[in-house]
């Protein structure tokens, strides 16, 4: 490949990795197919165990790419370390698994371009890999409802995916950029946006499929749930304890914590549930049903109370069955 020198950016393409070398030549890939050739590419190695692998596979890109090393900090403290060295107009965020579309940097930088008031702009995604939910779309499953503010981040009527959003790079940098606390973790992303929210950004979505989402049977949410919303929890405390917010905000992150609770009670219950720990699964259902009042979760902890070993058996069955599903729907679309 021949050496790629863009002397005056108008993209800053930022990607953190960490165990990303069997994909991070894909996404790389679908960088380098842009229609916008003005950009250039931070690639941040966060102390990644796989680091011979992953400098193997992005060896036909060294000469295109910025390359840096460092101890494993976290994704906000890679996105920061790449924000420092960018120089670009704009911040293109870009996970190293996932993939953009050709159109995607001249689709989202021409929206920007068309109302100068924009600071913000993120896409709709499809959703790929080892999951049911493969052959949807990030918004069919996290849909965005009305103008992107602050209140409407808070309350998540506006799902931001990252690996589909773009941002003036001056204005992460006015309000400081990610956190780096691992804590919050895997939601740094959403503490991120509610500042730039709280900060004046002014903030925007289209629909139009851009980007490519891959869901990883390793992922951090697939191995723990609960640690998704145990650090969104920690994401709504800290707006409330560190902006000035007004009353009505600040219902909606008292009403948020609530449901987060919920939801890491679900999260806990299936899992304890999974693992064969009935009595521990059926504490953390009921506290979850609390909030949910769902039917089906009354139902699932009737059996739990009264046949926990067969409900148990076909539970497995059936995930099995949607992983079989979902691998051939994989192997199909590939074939097309």
């Amino acid at each position: 490949m021949s050496r790629r020198q863009v002397s005056h950016p108008i993209v800053s393409v930022v990607i953190p990795a960490f165990r990303a070398a069997p994909y991070i030549a894909e996404t790389l890939a679908s960088v380098f197919q842009q229609t916008l050739p003005d950009f250039e590419i931070l690639l941040v190695n966060d102390g990644s165990p796989d680091t011979d692998d992953l400098e193997r596979a992005i060896e036909p890109y060294r000469d295109r790419i910025v390359y840096i090393e460092q101890e494993n900090r976290g994704p906000g403290a890679a996105r920061n370390t790449a924000i420092s060295r960018a120089r670009g107009e704009f911040l293109a965020f870009l996970d190293s698994d996932d993939l953009w579309l050709p159109h995607y940097l001249a689709e989202q930088i021409g929206a920007l371009r068309l109302d100068a008031r924009l600071d913000f702009i993120y896409a709709n995604a499809f959703l790929f890999g080892d999951s049911a939910l493969a052959g949807e779309t990030y918004m069919d499953r996290s849909p965005s409802h009305g103008p992107v503010t602050l209140e409407s981040l808070l309350n998540r009527d506006c799902m931001v995916i990252t690996t589909g959003t773009i941002v003036r790079r001056q204005a992460v940098i006015d309000v400081g950029g990610f956190d780096e606390d691992r804590l919050l973790v895997p939601c740094e992303d959403l503490d991120l946006w509610i500042r730039l929210a709280y900060n004046g950004c002014q903030m925007a979505y289209q629909r139009r499929i851009l980007a490519g989402r891959r869901l990883l049977a390793t992922s951090l949410v697939a191995e723990d749930e609960s640690r998704l919303w145990t650090a969104q929890i920690r994401v709504l405390r800290k707006a409330a304890e560190t902006l000035t917010l007004v009353l009505s905000a600040l219902k909606i992150i008292a009403q948020q914590i609530v449901a987060c609770e919920a939801g890491h009670a679900l999260a806990t219950g299936k899992r304890s549930f999974g693992e064969g720990r009935f009595d521990e699964a059926l504490e953390a259902l009921e506290r979850a049903n609390s909030f949910f009042h769902s039917r089906k979760l009354s139902a699932v902890m009737l059996c739990l109370r009264h046949a926990p070993r067969p409900l148990h058996f076909t539970f497995k069955v059936r995930n099995r069955a949607w992983q079989a599903f979902a691998l051939l729907r994989n192997v199909r679309r590939r074939s097309l």
